[in-house]
């Protein structure tokens, strides 16, 4: 005798996608973390040119992979820390903010802002550690000249914005100094930092060099903006404590 088949289960005439759709709505949306507008300010005089962003960046991402190297080497245009052609006329002067900052076992940066409530106008990342600059700060006077190659005379582009120095300090060869655009650690440093005009101190932070637990130095100070010629700038750090604070001027000269 033929056995009866079994009865085939039917297809259910409710779509799976109403079983999803009743389990998503309990389900809270994934919040997305965003990092809050900064509230610093346009400079009035920027120089700043998008176009130059990626060159900057390739200069950025091959130097920052060179070591650190100190050959002894004198810099012969800045004897007794003066620049070359010391009777040539100041053409303009002018009083900016610098900051000096950096984790203590990473390379130090400088940021130039026209004053502590706008956006850096320049920021170059020196070929010098941050510990080391602080252990030549202690030590007295510190001269950080930042050298580039004269161009063409129809290439017209301004001093600070060279993508490439060869630094040396108090004589001595370092390197190279890469300008880059400001990063977003740059702009939260200069967001904590807006309240102060003049000072030094640490910020705590995370750093792939120190790991969770390192932290920032920092050194905020006024300088005087000299401008000798359209090859050669001066920064001079002005201490509130005339000769007691420490010396430091940053030369920039195309040569």
């Amino acid at each position: 005798m033929d056995q009866a088949e079994p009865p085939q289960p039917q297809p259910s005439s409710t779509p799976r996608t109403s079983v999803s759709s009743s389990s998503s709505s309990s389900i809270p949306a994934p919040t997305t973390t965003t990092t809050p507008p900064s509230s610093l300010l346009e400079p009035v005089n920027s120089t700043k040119k998008k176009n130059r962003t990626r060159v900057f960046r390739v200069f950025r991402n091959v130097f920052r992979s060179f070591p650190i190297i100190t050959p002894a080497c004198r810099l012969p245009s800045l004897p007794g820390g003066r620049l070359p052609d010391s009777n040539s006329r100041i053409i303009a002067g002018s009083r900016i903010t610098g900051t000096l900052f950096g984790y203590r076992k990473g390379r130090v940066s400088l940021s130039i802002q026209e004053n502590p409530r706008n956006f850096p106008t320049v920021v170059v990342e020196l070929a010098l550690q941050t510990n080391v600059l602080q252990k030549e700060m202690n030590l007295g006077m510190v001269r950080i000249a930042l050298e580039c190659e004269k161009r063409d005379k129809r290439e017209k582009i301004n001093l600070l914005e060279e993508p490439l120095w060869t630094m040396y300090c108090n004589g001595k060869k370092n390197g190279y100094g890469v300008k880059r655009e400001a990063t977003e650690e740059d702009l939260s440093v200069m967001e904590i930092l807006k309240p102060v005009s003049m000072g030094a101190g640490v910020l705590p932070g995370k750093s792939d060099v120190e790991g969770p637990d390192g932290e920032m130095t920092y050194m905020r100070a006024h300088f005087e903006r000299v401008v000798k010629s359209k090859d050669a700038e001066t920064l001079y750090m002005l201490s509130p404590d005339a000769n007691d604070g420490p010396e430091l001027s940053i030369f920039f000269v195309r040569i």
